[in-house]
C-alpha cells in the first residue's frame, strides 16, 4: 500500500545512492567475515561476506524504544534486507549505571514487532558491546603501545578549562608527556581498581589545537565502579561512547555506520580511532564508513530519553507503554501499525536536513493503513435508549453489515434489532440547529442496515435531560429490500440493541501535549517554559460504551473501525477472554487542525 501511494524514487535517499556507488566499485568484495565478530586475526579465518552490505541498530538498554528509532530500524534492516545485506541488533551496553535487562527486552520485542529479526543464515546477529570489552582494552592498550594514548589525572574542572574554546586552542595536560612504560603501567593501576572514580581518564593523542573540540584528546576511557547487567562487578573501568561505537563496527564488519546528524562532528575521531588500530594489526580492513542523517523532530510529542524517563517516574503517564507516550510499547497499546510506521518513514523520507514533521502526518499514515486493514464494527460511545414502539417486544430480527466496504470479499455480519436500541446522545436534538439531519421530534432518520424510523417523542429526568426517545418504525423500509428507497430521508444513525450489546470500557486518547512545542518558549511573567506546562489535561477520558456484541470476542491487539467514530484497538494490556477493554488510536478525521 505505501509503495503505491508514496513512491520512493531511485536514488532519492542519499545513502541507498553511497551504497549503490559502493557496491558498483567493489568495495566490499573481498571483506572477510569469520562467522562472528573478532579482531582482524580472527576475521582472516574466514571466507568472503555472503552479506554484500552489513549495517546495525545499536541501541543503548537504557529506556524504551520511542518512534525515532522506527525510523532507524526501517532504514538499517531495510538497506540491507534491499541490498543482499545483514542488520545486527546490538545493545550499546557501555554504561552501567542506566541500563538494565527489562530494556533489552522492550528494545527486542519492539524490533520483533515492526518486522525485523537478526537471525539469519547459520548466524545469529544478535550483540553486546560489553561482549567486546576485553577487545576494547586491547585496543586502548595498543593505543598507548604506539604513543597514541595517556593517562591523564587532571581534575574534571581542570580539563574543561584546559579544553579551550571554538575560538581559542586547547593546552596540553601536563601528563601528556609521560612515558609508553608509565602510561601503560598508570592504566593497569585503573583496571585493578587501584584509583578512584573520576581521579583519572584515558585520553587519545591527537591534537589540542585542533578546531574540531572533540578532537582535542578526547577521553577514551575512565573508572567507574558500577555492576553491570551483562559484565556484573568484573570491570571498574569502562569505555566511553564515542571509543566503543567505531570499536564495536569494526569488530562486526559494518560496512555502513549509519547515524543521525549530532555524531557528524564525531566522525573525524571515528576515522582516526579505527585507522590507528588497523596500522596496529588490531583491526582488518576495509573499516566501516559512518554515514549522517537528521533525527526526527515530531511535533506534540517530546523523544527526549530524559524527559520521558521523568514522565515515567513522576506519574504523568501510567508507565512506559502508556498509549499516549511516543514510546513503541505505547504505540502499539494505542493500536498504531508496524504497516504505518513503514509508511510514514517512507513518506518523511531520508535527508541530512533537519526539519520538523507535523504529527498529523503520523496519524494520516496510520489512519491511511488502518482503513485498508481494519474491519467495521458498530459502537454507541455516549449511548441513550431509542424506543421503537410498534416493534414486537419479543422480536428480534437480522440486519447485515459489511465487514468491509473496500473488501466485499470478506462478506456480511449479522447484528441483531429489538425493540429498544442504544443510539448516540448527539444524534438526537430536541431543539434541532441548523443543518442537523438526524433525529428530531417529527423528524425521520434510516436506521443503518435496519428500518426508516419517525422520531414520536422523548423521555425527560427531573432536570429536563433527555433519557429516553420514542419512534416507530416504517415496516417496508429495511435496508437491502425494494422498498428501502420508498422513503428518502436525510439522515442515517448507527445502533445497537439493548439486549444484544456488550458493554465496555473505552479510552478516548488524545495528545499528551497541547503545543506543538513542548516547553518551548517563556512564561507571561518571563519565566521559562517547562514541557510538564503543556501536558493536555485532556488526553485520556475513560467511558464506559454500548458495542456490537461481536467485540466482546475481539482479540489483544485486533483493531477495528467504530464507524462515524475512527479506528479502535483491543488493549493488549488490560484485554481478557471476552472481557476486551478498547483504545482509540486515532479519529477518522484530523481534529486539531487550526
Amino acid at each position: 500500500m505505501s509503495s503505491e501511494k508514496t513512491p520512493i524514487p531511485a536514488g532519492s535517499n542519499f545513502i541507498r545512492a553511497i551504497i549503490e556507488k559502493d557496491l558498483s566499485q567493489n568495495k566490499y568484495a573481498t571483506k572477510k567475515w569469520a562467522g562472528s565478530p573478532g579482531d582482524a586475526a580472527h576475521q582472516d579465518t574466514g571466507v568472503v561476506d555472503v552479506a554484500k552490505i552489513r549495517t546495525r541498530f545499536p541501541p543503548e538498554p537504557n529506556g524504551y524504544l520511542h518512534i525515532g528509532h522506527a525510523k532507524s530500524i526501517f532504514l538499517n534492516f531495510g538497506l540491507a534486507r534491499d541490498f543482499d545485506g545483514i542488520c545486527h541488533l546490538r545493545f550499546d551496553d557501555t554504561n552501567p549505571e542506566k541500563e538494565s535487562q527489562e530494556y533489552v527486552d522492550s528494545i527486542s520485542d519492539a524490533v520483533q514487532w515492526l518486522g525485523f529479526g537478526w537471525d539469519n543464515t547459520n548466524e545469529t546477529n544478535l550483540y553486546f558491546a560489553s561482549n567486546y570489552f576485553d577487545l576494547m582494552y586491547r585496543a586502548a592498550e595498543s593505543l598507548i603501545e604506539t604513543g597514541h594514548a595517556y593517562v591523564d589525572e587532571q581534575s574534571a574542572d581542570e580539563m574543561r578549562i584546559n579544553r579551550g574554546t571554538l575560538t581559542e586552542a586547547g593546552k596540553d595536560s601536563p601528563y601528556r608527556s609521560r612515558s609508553v612504560a608509565d602510561n601503560l603501567a598508570r592504566f593497569r593501576e585503573m583496571r585493578d581498581g587501584k584509583h578512584a572514580d573520576g581521579s583519572m581518564v584515558l585520553r587519545a593523542k591527537i591534537d589540542m589545537a585542533s578546531p574540531n573540540i572533540n578532537m582535542r584528546d578526547p577521553a577514551i576511557y575512565r573508572v567507574r565502579r558500577a555492576h553491570h547487567h551483562n559484565t556484573g562487578d568484573k570491570w571498574c573501568i569502562y569505555p566511553m561512547y564515542t571509543f566503543a561505537h567505531p570499536i564495536e563496527d569494526a569488530l562486526e564488519r559494518i560496512t555502513h555506520s549509519i547515524c543521525t546528524l549530532e555524531f557528524e562532528d564525531q566522525r573525524p575521531f571515528y576515522d582516526w580511532l579505527l585507522e590507528r588500530l588497523a596500522e596496529a594489526g588490531l583491526l582488518a580492513h576495509p573499516l566501516p564508513k559512518q554515514y549522517e542523517f537528521a533525527r526526527l523532530n515530531l511535533t506534540y510529542v517530546v523523544l527526549s530519553k530524559r524527559k520521558l524517563i521523568q514522565l515515567v517516574e513522576e506519574k504523568h503517564v501510567s508507565g512506559w507503554d502508556d498509549p499516549r507516550l511516543p514510546t513503541l510499547a505505547g504505540a502499539r497499546r494505542r493500536g498504531y501499525t508496524p504497516a504505518g510506521f513503514k509508511l510514514f518513514t517512507d513518506r518523511i523520507g531520508v535527508s541530512k536536513a533537519d526539519s520538523w514533521i507535523e504529527y498529523t502526518i503520523l496519524e494520516d499514515c496510520m489512519r491511511e493503513v488502518l482503513n485498508v486493514d481494519a474491519e467495521r464494527r458498530i459502537a454507541v460511545l455516549d449511548p441513550i435508549k431509542l424506543v421503537i414502539d410498534n416493534y414486537p417486544a419479543d422480536q428480534s430480527e437480522d440486519c447485515f453489515a459489511p465487514n468491509h466496504p473496500l473488501k466485499p470479499e470478506l462478506g456480511k455480519r449479522t447484528v441483531q434489532l429489538t425493540k429498544e436500541l442504544w443510539i448516540e446522545r448527539e444524534d438526537f436534538m430536541e431543539v434541532p440547529s441548523k443543518g442537523f439531519f438526524r433525529l428530531t421530534p417529527d423528524g425521520m432518520v434510516r436506521l443503518r442496515y435496519g428500518y426508516v424510523v419517525k422520531c414520536t417523542g422523548c423521555e425527560k429526568d427531573a432536570d429536563g435531560n433527555v433519557t429516553v426517545v420514542h419512534c416507530e418504525y416504517l415496516p417496508d423500509t429495511k435496508s437491502g429490500t425494494p422498498g428501502s428507497d420508498s422513503v428518502k430521508v436525510k439522515g442515517n444513525i448507527h445502533w445497537v440493541s439493548v439486549a444484544h450489546a456488550y458493554e465496555a470500557e473505552v479510552r478516548l486518547y488524545d495528545r499528551l501535549f497541547k503545543e506543538a512545542h513542548p516547553g518551548e518558549g517563556k512564561h507571561e511573567d518571563g519565566r521559562e517554559r517547562d514541557f510538564l506546562d503543556d501536558i493536555n489535561q485532556d488526553s485520556v477520558q475513560v467511558i464506559t460504551t454500548q458495542l456490537e456484541l461481536s467485540l466482546k470476542d475481539a482479540k489483544p491487539e485486533e483493531s477495528f473501525q467504530f464507524e462515524r467514530h475512527g479506528y479502535f484497538v483491543a488493549d493488549k494490556k488490560d484485554s481478557v477472554a471476552g472481557k476486551p477493554v478498547f483504545n482509540r488510536t486515532v479519529t477518522l478525521r484530523d481534529a486539531w487542525q487550526k
